[in-house]
């Protein structure tokens, strides 16, 4: 069996009822691979790093991803199982969001023009070609840090209308394919109650209709529009005629504000901090034509500072506390974060695959990698004490996801390559300075 640290073993080992044995086997070095490799994340770059402990022919490990059968959604299910078991109460909040792979080449599978959400402006837009993906990642709080963390769990390619006309599928929005996602995560846990968190393409009547129906176990915090159609629910059936769908028209919420005094507040911020604005709220009906009413809660946020422009959120759940609906809303940024962290640290734009199956299964296994490597730190964190990666001039509160896959490839590296027989004599006979300075570069390297 290929060596493995023992905080990794665990979970790395959890993973294996996804696999037959002989692609495990393969999956094994691969995963190690794909976190001690520099730069980009392809197969080859990969196997070039743990020459000499890869055993078979390269081709064998090209077709893990292309041809050999095993199930991302059970990956999926062991480490949202896991994940979840770090939250203590039954309630789980859940980051819903998209973001674009850039990806070159003529004939890739799935490849689109997608909006760049990172590089536009509220006065530009951006476009870039290759895959856009629907995320699903679990927010939680380690110990170690006052910020909450987003691991990805679950995530859907969007297929373009021509690549579903092609292949004779039917074509899923982002909302349909997040739908889809968010039914998976509730029939894998059923005695957990899930708070989603959507920023503004999931502003959506369709998802929040869709967690009003399911709103014993899912609730939808969003963006919301100020000049969204809400009105009364409809008058008691008497009888005549066809019966109404809504009740009088209300104001829209940017006409409340305008005639409406606002309450001051403090609210949990981004950044783990507390902030104080001014808000205003309501319970209403939103109304969209053929789709009917959904019951909601929605707020307008003036942040005091000014740094931030005016805002509106709403909720499916009419019962919550307007300062915990803005509270809720904020914490759906460190899903921005990891988006930026897997492209940074793990190559999520630079593999190189075109097939189908290889397409499929590759952003999704470094998105769930992002996952591995901050709860292989946790767990590491609970046994030692945290070295932060301090640089001069560069001081740490505490750790960032920088120092968790540099801890966890510093792990990989005294643990599974220097332990082999044909290298540990060699590296314990450097002296001890050499050696620290040596896994500090490699453990440094991206």
């Amino acid at each position: 069996m290929f060596p493995l640290p023992s905080v990794a073993e665990p979970l790395v080992m959890s993973l294996s009822i996804a696999f037959t044995r002989p692609t495990f086997q393969r999956i094994l070095p691969l995963l190690v691979g794909v976190v001690l490799a520099k730069g980009r994340r392809t197969i080859t770059s990969i196997l070039w790093t743990m020459r000499g402990l890869v055993p078979g022919h390269i081709s064998s490990y090209h077709r893990v991803f292309s041809r050999a059968p095993w199930s991302l959604f059970s990956l999926g299910q062991v480490l949202a199982a896991t994940i979840i078991r770090l939250i203590p109460d039954d309630r789980v909040v859940v980051a819903i969001d998209d973001t674009t792979a850039q990806h070159k080449g003529k004939k890739v599978y799935g490849k689109g023009c997608h909006h760049d959400a990172v590089r536009s402006t509220h006065t530009h837009v951006a476009y870039k070609w290759g895959h856009k993906w629907v995320v699903l990642a679990i927010i939680v709080r380690f110990p170690f840090a006052s910020r909450p963390w987003a691991l990805p769990v679950l995530c859907a390619l969007y297929r373009t209308r021509e690549v579903n006309e092609q292949e004779g599928r039917r074509h899923k929005t982002p909302i349909m394919l997040a739908k889809g996602l968010m039914c998976v995560l509730m029939r894998w846990f059923p005695d957990k109650r899930f708070i989603f968190l959507g920023d503004g393409g999931y502003a959506s009547h369709e998802l929040a209709r869709f967690c009003h129906r399911h709103r014993r176990r899912a609730t939808l915090v969003s963006r919301f529009h100020g000049d969204a159609a809400l009105y009364d629910p409809p008058p008691k059936y008497n009888g005549k005629g066809r019966p109404r769908v809504k009740g009088h028209k209300q104001k829209s919420p940017q006409d409340v504000v305008a005639t409406r005094r606002l309450k001051k507040a403090t609210v949990d911020w981004y950044r783990a901090t507390e902030r104080s604005v001014k808000l205003t709220g309501d319970n209403a009906h939103w109304y969209k034509s053929g789709q009917g009413l959904v019951p909601i809660r929605w707020v307008f946020v003036r942040d005091d500072t000014g740094t931030r422009r005016d805002e509106y959120y709403y909720s499916t759940d009419q019962t919550l506390d307007l300062t915990d609906l803005v509270s809720f809303f904020t914490q759906r940024w460190p899903i921005e974060t990891t988006f930026q962290e897997i492209r940074e640290h793990l190559g999520f734009e630079t593999p190189r695959q075109r097939v189908p199956n290889s397409v499929l299964r590759t952003a999704p296994c470094l998105l769930g990698l992002h996952s591995m490597v901050s709860l292989i730190f946790h767990e590491h964190s609970k046994r030692r004490t945290i070295d932060l990666c301090h640089r001069p001039g560069y001081h740490k509160v505490e750790p960032t996801f920088t120092d968790a896959i540099a801890t966890v490839r510093r792990l990989f590296w005294i643990e599974t390559v220097f332990c082999q027989p044909y290298l540990h004599k060699a590296f314990k006979k450097l002296p001890p300075k050499l050696r620290d300075t040596v896994l500090d570069y490699l453990a440094q390297a991206a």
